[in-house]
């Protein structure tokens, strides 16, 4: 079989603090941002390629399957991979808005080999992976690794 990402979905405590963090601190896309503050569709999303998106679940959508826990304990984390420029200009930006780098930068393995990689937590504390690798064998990029 051949997959690939298509979405995932983190739950949501503060949207907006979320929607904050994804769009101007990352960089990624909006995707029906203004429909869901006019209230047109359940959730907003953010765009990591042509092929993928993050989607934002308000607390809405989950509460009531388990309000306890918001299913946290199942995401160890998720990593994204770009080029060696984008991730040092993260890493400035990260710094001017006071996001603490967990781990790294560090040497670790992922979907192309070994990458340099920084660790850091969204405003819900997600840990989120960014890396780059110095050398890519192969000729389609993979934004996504665990």
């Amino acid at each position: 079989m051949n997959f690939k990402m298509d979405h995932i979905v983190i739950n949501v405590v503060d949207i907006n603090k979320m929607v904050q963090f994804y769009t101007e601190i990352l960089k990624l896309p909006g995707e029906r941002l203004e429909e869901f503050t006019d209230q047109k569709v359940p959730f907003p999303s953010v765009r990591l390629t042509k092929d993928t998106i993050i989607d934002l679940f308000p607390r809405e959508l989950w509460e009531k399957t388990n309000p306890a826990n918001v299913c946290r304990p199942n995401l160890n984390h998720f990593c994204l991979s770009t080029d060696k420029s984008s991730w040092e200009g993260l890493q400035e930006r990260l710094k001017q808005n006071g996001v603490q780098i967990d781990d790294g930068p560090v040497k670790r393995w992922g979907a192309h080999g070994p990458g340099i990689s920084i660790y850091f937590r969204d405003p819900e504390e997600n840990v989120i992976e960014v890396r780059y690798y110095e050398k890519v064998e192969i000729d389609t990029p993979c934004l996504l690794s665990s």
